[in-house]
Order: structure tokens, then sequence, then C-alpha cells
């Protein structure tokens, strides 16, 4: 709609201003030549009669100054009677126009005989066309001889409405030229305003779209040009913040995205408003253990939540979820002045919780693990000092007893060093290639004397397509040591050990046995330093819990892997896989 737009408002402001002094202006002016006709009209009528009145009172008879009167008469397009004794002597519309009889009869033109006064009367008359509104100026005279007369000059004011007219249609074509000239100068004048205005919300879309490159002409330096200039700089600074705004806003997400704390935001009525990977993680694993929604927000983080918005206060707490701990720490965020949400600092404290237990299992397994042969050294020493042996076997068995336990220690010590080394980060690998036969031949002549002993039977399972395998030697013997001595160790009599061995793009490993095997339970945890299934029957067999731990960091130091598989009385597999480059 045209009164929707600046150009429509502007035009219709100016063109409806100009109407109303227009309008105005016009009946003024109507008014003023009105009266002003009016005002020469009774002038001219005046002067006339006045003229007509002193020439027929100088001139010897009245007919001398009739030449005066006829063209008055027909010169000033009016018309004359005049009265000499009370009777008509010279009438130039009688028959036409105003009576005789109207004249006489009229009380307010009878004063001119009576008072012998000039009268200027505006009034109605019956003339041969009807009523017409008639403008009459009398004025008295007296002749040459003595007689007294009166001079009517009058006119009709539809003379004067033909003149008014005219100069109504004067003003009005006048009043039209004005408008239209108006209306081109408004759209031309809100044409030069709103083309820029236009320009400027064009690109103020753009930027709303994202384009911040385009920029508003600026041709003059009135106000136009100066909202020109500050759109253009606001449109710089926008996209300067914008880009602060997106660079800190990845910073964030990259921030977020990192870190290994979940965060979880809350608005004021406790509705997650962003979350990172580790605290979707966090969340799925309540969903799955209370069967919740997708985005349920877990309850006892609710529960902190509203005790962070009630306190103002920090909230912290710590509780289980799927078997891994997790502490919660929950921070009011403050508006103005309440508190506008929360922010929740998600932890997974599992790893912590189990090195902390592993740290207070390890010192109790040392203890535990050196507590008996250091009891059993010192026992056997004072049974040695107090002479309690009496024969040589009897010393010779003490000795040989403590001779055994300070060999338990001295592997416990080695192994423990070992262990820490690598843990550390100091088993360094002394990789060649080595022939795959002849290695695992080796190892096989190694246990077939200690498998005879305990009357278990060795196979060794050999395929080489690669003759040779690329190799730290020492420490995958280091690795094959420690299972098949377990194994042996583990494995009641008449059981199988079998050795398995592929080497191809990988050296694949198995060492398998017909044992006692391991539990579910304490299958998971046999890589563990100090963990054993059966404390009680191994420690008779000399085990010291460290050498599995010993072989998942070898393993892991090859860049390979290493998995259990073992089901009670039935027996135990190692598998191996270790990278052939």
């Amino acid at each position: 709609m045209i009164w929707r737009s600046v150009v429509g408002k502007l035009w219709l402001t100016i063109l409806g201003l100009l109407t109303v002094v227009l309008l105005i202006l016009t009946i003024l002016l109507l008014q003023f030549f009105e009266q002003f006709n009016i005002s020469e009209a009774e002038t001219q009528l005046t002067n006339n009669a006045e003229i007509i009145a002193t020439s027929l009172q100088e001139e010897n008879s009245p007919e001398s100054s009739q030449p005066v009167i006829d063209q008055i008469a027909g010169t000033y397009n009016s018309e004359v009677m005049v009265f000499i004794d009370d009777n008509l002597w010279y009438g130039s519309g009688e028959g036409e126009g105003l009576a005789a009889s109207d004249i006489q009869d009229s009380s307010e033109l009878g004063s001119v005989s009576g008072a012998r006064e000039q009268v200027t009367v505006h009034d109605t008359f019956s003339t041969d066309s009807g009523e017409d509104e008639i403008f009459v100026v009398g004025e008295p005279f007296t002749t040459s001889d003595g007689r007294e007369g009166e001079v009517y000059v009058y006119q009709s004011l539809s003379v004067i409405e033909e003149t008014t007219g005219e100069t109504k249609q004067i003003i009005l074509l006048s009043a039209g030229i004005a408008i239209i000239l108006t209306t081109v100068f408004a759209f031309f004048l809100s044409t030069r305003i709103t083309a820029p205005l236009r320009k400027m919300r064009e690109l103020a879309l753009n930027v709303l779209k994202g384009d911040f490159e385009s920029k508003v002409p600026v041709v003059s330096n009135d106000e136009i040009g100066q909202l020109g200039n500050a759109f253009n700089r606001m449109r710089r600074e926008l996209s300067q913040n914008l880009t602060a705004l997106n660079q800190e806003k990845e910073q964030l997400s990259r921030i977020l995205h990192s870190m290994a704390d979940g965060v979880i935001t809350f608005d004021r009525g406790g509705t997650m408003v962003l979350t990172n990977p580790p605290a979707d993680y966090f969340i799925r694993l309540n969903r799955l253990e209370e069967k919740q929604e997708a985005r349920a927000i877990p309850v006892e983080l609710t529960s902190l939540f509203e005790k962070a918005v009630e306190t103002e206060m920090e909230q912290l707490d710590e509780f289980e979820v799927q078997g891994r701990s997790f502490a919660v720490l929950v921070t009011p965020l403050y508006g103005n002045e309440d508190v506008r949400g929360a922010v929740a600092v998600v932890r997974d404290m599992t790893e912590e919780r189990r090195h902390d237990k592993l740290r207070k299992d390890f010192i109790a397994n040392v203890s535990h693990e050196l507590r008996t042969p250091i009891s059993m050294l010192q026992g056997y020493s004072e049974a040695i000092v107090d002479d309690i042996a009496a024969s040589e076997e009897e010393k010779k068995e003490i000795g040989r007893i403590i001779y055994d336990e300070s060999l338990r220690m001295g592997r416990l010590v080695n192994e423990l060093l070992d262990l820490a080394r690598m843990e550390a980060g100091y088993l360094k690998l002394e990789k060649e290639e080595e022939e795959v036969t002849s290695f695992f031949q080796r190892v096989e002549r190694k246990f077939q004397g200690l498998a005879e002993e305990s009357e278990v039977q060795l196979v060794l399972d050999l395929h080489a397509p690669e003759k040779y395998a690329y190799i730290d030697v020492d420490r995958v013997e280091q690795i094959l040591t420690n299972l098949v001595h377990n194994a042996i160790r583990h494995t009641e009599a008449g059981g199988v050990i079998t050795i398995r061995a592929v080497n191809g793009e990988s050296l694949h490993m198995e060492v398998s046995d017909t044992g006692s095997g391991i539990s579910k339970e304490d299958l998971p945890y046999v890589f563990e330093r100090f963990y054993k299934a059966d404390k009680a029957r191994t420690r008779g067999k000399g085990g010291t819990g460290l050498g599995l731990a010993i072989v998942k960091n070898i393993v892991d130091a090859h860049q390979g892997a290493i998995v259990a598989e073992s089901e009670q009385e039935k027996g135990t597999t190692f598998y191996i896989d270790l990278p052939n480059k």
C-alpha cells in the first residue's frame, strides 16, 4: 500500500499540507476578491452618481447633462435613473431591469429624497428576469432652476459574481498546477531520500544473510550520507565482532571437545543447553542403567542442580554408573542479580580409584610376598644360631630353605625392578631378524626337562611361511618363558601344553594348557601386578604375580596384542600377535 512506504507517506504529507494551505488561501482570496469587487463597484457607482448629480446641478437644463448620463450608463455596465420632483426624468434600464416604482417604494432609497443625503443599498429587487441582487447608489441634487431630484446608479451583482467566478477559476487552476508541481517535487525529493534507504535495507538483508563485504555508497554529506557512513561503520564493526565471536565460539567448542572431563550447562529451568562428548558418554551410561530417555538428566545430577540453585553454592558428589565411578561438581551461573543456570563438570574417577586400589594392593602384596620369605629366613637363621639343628643333614636342609627363599626374594625384587622400568617407559627393544624355527625349537628344548619332571607333555606346533621374524629375541623368549612356566605349574600330571606359532605378516603365538584354568571373575585381572587367582595354591609353586604383567608390557612395547581365554578345569590359552616389521 502507498501509505506503507516512505515515498507515499512523504507525498501524502506534503500534498495534505499544500491542500490545506491552498484551501485556506483560496477561501481567504475569494472572500477578499468578493469584498474588493463589491467595494470597487460601490466606489464606481458612487463616483458615477456624483458625476451625474454634479452635471445636473451645473448645467442650465437637465437635457444638457443627458450625453454625460448616456456615456456613463453605456461605459461602466451600469444603469441610471434620474428623478426630478419625484418624477422619472431619465431611465436607462426602464422596462428591462429595475422598475422606477421599486426605487420610489423602497424605504431605504426613499431617504435620498427625504433626508437629501447619499444612500448606498445592497438588496434583492424584482426585475424582468426574476429576483436579482442589485447594488444601488442614490445621490440627491438640485438643478440650476431650483428643482430637487435624485440620481440612482445601480448594477446587478451577477456581474461581480462573474468576476469572482473568473477569479475562483484562476485560483483553482493555480492550485491544481501547484498540486501537480508539488507531487512531482515530492516524488523527486522522496526518491532522492528513499533511494539510499532502500539500498541500506537491501544491504541490511545481505548482512543478515552473512554478507559483510557490500557497503552503502555515500554521495552526500547530509543526514542520509551520515546515516550511510554510520551503516558502513556498523557493518565493519559487526563483521569484526561476529568474527571474534565465531573464533571464541570455535575455540570454546574445541576446548570443550578436547576436555577429558564432561561439561553440562543448564538453564534456570534445569534443561540441558550444552554438552561435550564425555558428558554425552556419562548421560548415555546413565540412560542405559536407569532406562531413561536419550536426553534425560540423571536423578543424582538433578538433585545436585536443585541444591546448587537453591543454596547458590557449589555442590560436589560422587556416584557409580554402570560400574564406573564419576565425580560431579555443579556450580551456579549468575545473571545480573540472580542465578540463571548452572554448569556441571563430570570427571570419570574410575581409573583414579582403580590406581588407588592398585597402589594399596601393591603395597599389601609386596609386604605379603616379602613377609613370608623374611619370616622363614629369620626363623631358620635363629634355628642355626640356637643350634636347634643337631645333625649336618638338618643344617643342610635349613641352608637349602634359606637359599631358596633368598632366590625367591631376588626374583621378586628383579621382577619388580623390570616392571617398574617397563611402566616408566625405559624398556628399549633390540629388534633383529630371527630364524623362527630354530628360535621356537630352542624354547621347546628349554622347557622339555621341566615338563618331564612335572609329567606333562610339551608340544610344538609351528607354521612358518615367512622364515624370519623381526623381534626382540630376548624379550619374546621372556614372554614364552613366563607363559610356559605358568602353564607347567598349573597343569596336573598327564596334561598337555601346546606352543603354536604362525609366522606371516605378523608373528602369531599361542600357549595353551589343559590345566585348572581361570574363573570368569578373575580373567579380566590376570595382567595386573600381584594378581593371583588362587594365592594359597600358587604360593607353593613359587609364583609372584608379576609374570603376566611383565608379559603385557613387553607385548605393548612391540605394539602387539595379547588376549587370554580360559575355562575352569579345562585349561587356558594365551593368544599373542606381534607385528612382523
